[in-house]
């Protein structure tokens, strides 16, 4: 039976994707995202379960992610400059997917070699997981949305999938890794049987993404459509792209706001735990805060879709993020009460679910500013954006989280009481730094109009392309 023809978008583009190519797609942000949450948690591990001290874990996560940033932008030279006829992106999501899964299992397989080989081995499983193999991932993968389709609707709904799957995945290792690996025996041992499961999950999502993508704008099945334009342009010279780049105004707020909201996400990931533990009194507490945090992640993703539709990507941001603002300010008030901080933490986790979902829609625009400006689109490049902030941030706010635990004094497994220095780190980087960073995106999101701008800039962009022909 021949399936029923897609329709164009409100802007007469045509459609070609199904219900199947957005979840094939997607499982490719689950994997990311499950990878990403487990490294998240590594601070826990590594001072509670594998004894190192907090600072030293904090300052060698900080020296991975230093090599992150330079990683993401050399991958994104690289994929640009793919020889002509060849894919560009998708092969990546296997080269690059199955080592990081492999590497995952090693995160949590320390030897006991002493506090400076425990060090080092932390530090070279890292730096191979984050800075080199998910690098080799995330950069090809969040281009494939660019070049997938020339919808922006369509664009819109890969970001929702992708930020629910991811989601889904983030939740269920932020809910699931404390409970679970307790017990299972809540040692060492429990931790590498996890993160086995976990690395042959990701495997086989990367695999069946690969299966699914496509690099062209259209639709399975049919007649390909011409070469993407980003395929007819010449590759631009990497520190000529990374100048160009950090000139476009737009591109440096997604850089930011991005940071800012990984940021977040690893504090959020990584502070949990602490905060349960200490200032409630029961670590698997955790559990049931993420649960109930599930509420309003359903609610975010199913009004996300109808918010853009009201009042476009910009103003969306600029609510979710006051709503962040608000929430953190009002924690202050009481921030001992389970249930009174559990019921704001609810505000927090529906402000995040708007950037989750739009950071693609965002990328996307920059790098049609990117052709406006500069007769260029640099898709790959431009998309290390998000997977700076991705895993920089990330991996950031799990090091703030070891730094200022190390500043209070913390012990790990032999902190016996709650010290006031304790008390201060741990609502330092579970309601401050949240706050400050909510109010430093909302700031962002009002400064960013490409938005508005675009379909000008569209205009002018064909009437070039006429007059040159």
């Amino acid at each position: 039976m021949a399936k029923k023809p897609l329709g164009k978008d409100k802007f007469g583009v045509q459609k070609v994707m199904r219900l199947g190519d957005y979840f094939g797609d997607s499982l490719g942000q689950f994997a990311l995202n499950a990878m990403g949450g487990l490294v998240a948690q590594l601070t826990y591990f590594y001072t509670d379960k594998v004894g190192l001290a907090a600072a030293a874990v904090g300052t060698m996560l900080f020296i991975c992610k230093i090599i992150d940033a330079f990683t993401d932008l050399i991958m994104g030279n690289i994929v640009d400059h793919t020889p002509k006829g060849k894919e560009r992106y998708r092969p990546w999501l296997i080269k690059g997917g199955i080592p990081a899964a492999i590497v995952v299992l090693l995160l949590f397989t320390v030897p006991d070699v002493g506090g400076a080989g425990k060090l080092a081995y932390m530090f070279i499983t890292n730096v191979l997981l984050t800075a080199i193999f998910i690098t080799a991932v995330t950069i090809p993968y969040s281009s494939l949305q660019v070049v997938r389709t020339n919808s922006q609707e369509e664009r819109g709904n890969m970001g929702t999938w992708r930020a629910a799957a991811g989601y889904v995945s983030g939740m269920i290792i932020a809910v699931g890794t404390v409970p679970i690996t307790n017990l299972l025996g809540g040692d060492q041992a429990a931790w590498v049987k996890y993160g086995f499961v976990f690395a042959l999950l990701a495997a086989l999502c990367m695999v069946l993404c690969y299966r699914t993508s496509r690099e062209t704008a259209t639709e399975k099945g049919a007649e390909p459509a011409e070469p993407a334009v980003e395929d007819k342009e010449e590759a631009t010279p990497f520190w000529q792209a990374v100048g160009m780049l950090f000139h476009n105004k737009y591109w440096v707020m997604v850089l930011v706001a991005n940071l800012c909201a990984q940021v977040s996400y690893g504090l959020s990931n990584s502070a949990g735990t602490y905060y349960c533990k200490w200032i409630y009194g029961n670590d698997n507490l955790v559990g049931i805060q993420g649960a109930i945090g599930l509420i309003p992640t359903l609610a975010g993703f199913i009004l996300v879709t109808p918010m853009v539709k009201k009042l476009g990507v910009t103003k969306t941001l600029r609510v979710s993020f006051l709503i962040g603002v608000v929430a953190n300010l009002l924690r202050l008030i009481n921030p001992t009460n389970f249930v009174y901080n559990t019921t704001l933490s609810c505000f927090s986790s529906f402000a995040n679910i708007p950037m989750m979902c739009l950071l693609g829609v965002m990328s996307a625009m920059a790098v049609d500013f990117n052709e406006y400006k500069f007769g260029k689109r640099m898709v790959a490049c431009s998309q290390s954006a998000a997977s700076f902030g991705n895993k920089v941030g990330n991996g950031f706010g799990a090091s703030i989280v070891a730094w200022l635990l190390g500043l209070a004094g913390y012990l790990g497994t032999a902190q016996v009481e709650l010290t006031p220095a304790l008390r201060q780190a741990i609502y330092g980087f579970s309601i401050y730094l949240p706050l400050l960073l909510f109010a430093v995106m909302f700031v962002i999101a009002l400064r960013f109009d490409l938005e508005a701008r675009l379909p000008g800039l569209r205009q002018e962009m064909e009437a070039r392309k006429q007059a040159q022909a």
